[in-house]
């Protein structure tokens, strides 16, 4: 089979197609045929050597995707050769991730694809999907008559928000850099949609509130908006950090008088049995309609350098993907 591998860390352009064994599923593995991979921020971070936790070279990138079943090893009674999956993580240890025409998974890391889904909007499930979803009410608390504010709404992760908080009863503010973005937004059901670019989009989004403020906002970007975010919150606000690329400076009392916190978020914290939760809370919304993956861009397996260069740019609408077979 072949797939993206990475034999040193760099720019985009370590990434290239080779020939890689074909896996084979262990006792409670699964075996997929790739249809499409998601590329995340998180996986041109590895790439370029700029995180924390580092693969041994050579691996394959990639943490999400979709397929269909091949293999099923012993012990797998969930899903059989077939069926229809996305999965949320891959094998550790053997270096080969979504990046590739067949994918090794743990069974509990694989989940039914709704038949109302495809297979590149399956791709986008995994990683966004549980990102929000942990930021939102594992660690915000999110309850239902509250607002919520999604500070880069137009993003993978900032849609499922969206979209989550929605079928949670909030209500939900988001803002995005582009008209498109800011089009997206809307048409996903959000009450209010402001530009992050425009200087008074704070004030806007106060106004919104009658002044009250939001009570928790989901922020993409902290470096650029968490010190402003404090001034948003109401009494016993919450900001939950899903993304930053660099430092801030910020007032610290702006969060006293308020009793607000500043809260940290990342995935790769929670634990399997935490993830198998997000996922079956997720089933019913993504089988009855009210969670819809957003694919904003899909390219080849071959381009995976020229997805990574799209998934930092600027004005992002949706997850993007890699069609692989």
């Amino acid at each position: 089979m072949r797939g993206i591998q990475v034999h040193r860390f760099g720019g985009p352009e370590v990434m290239a197609l080779h020939p890689i064994e074909r896996p084979v599923a262990d006792a409670g593995e699964v075996v997929i045929e790739v249809r499409a991979a998601g590329v995340n921020p998180v996986d041109t971070y590895i790439r370029s050597g700029a995180y924390a936790r580092l693969p041994a070279l050579p691996y394959v990138p990639g943490w999400d995707g979709a397929g269909v079943v091949v293999e099923a090893g012993p012990g797998v009674d969930r899903v059989r050769a077939g069926d229809r999956v996305y999965f949320s993580g891959t094998v550790a240890g053997r270096g080969v991730g979504a990046y590739a025409e067949l994918a090794c998974c743990r069974a509990d890391q694989v989940f039914p694809l709704p038949g109302r889904l495809s297979f590149a909007q399956g791709a986008a499930i995994g990683v966004p999907y549980a990102t929000a979803h942990r930021a939102l009410f594992h660690r915000a608390g999110a309850r239902a008559g509250e607002t919520a504010l999604v500070h880069g709404a137009s993003g993978a992760v900032g849609l499922a928000a969206v979209q989550l908080a929605l079928a949670h009863g909030l209500t939900v503010l988001g803002t995005a850099g582009s008209d498109a973005g800011r089009r997206l937004v809307r048409e996903q059901g959000a009450h209010g949609v402001m530009s992050h670019g425009d200087p008074g989009h704070l004030a806007e989004i106060l106004a919104f509130t009658d002044g009250r403020g939001v009570d928790l906002i989901v922020e993409m970007l902290a470096n650029v908006n968490l010190d402003g975010d404090l001034d948003l919150l109401a009494p016993g606000g919450r900001v939950v950090v899903v993304g930053s690329r660099g430092r801030v400076e910020i007032d610290p009392r702006k969060t006293m008088g308020k009793e607000s916190a500043i809260l940290g978020m990342s995935l790769w914290n929670a634990g399997d049995a935490e993830l198998r939760e997000v996922h079956e809370r997720l089933a019913p919304g993504l089988a009855g309609g009210a969670l819809t993956p957003v694919v904003g861009a899909e390219f080849p397996l071959a381009e995976a350098a020229r997805a990574h260069q799209a998934v930092l740019a600027g004005g992002a609408a949706g997850k993007v993907v890699l069609g692989v077979s």
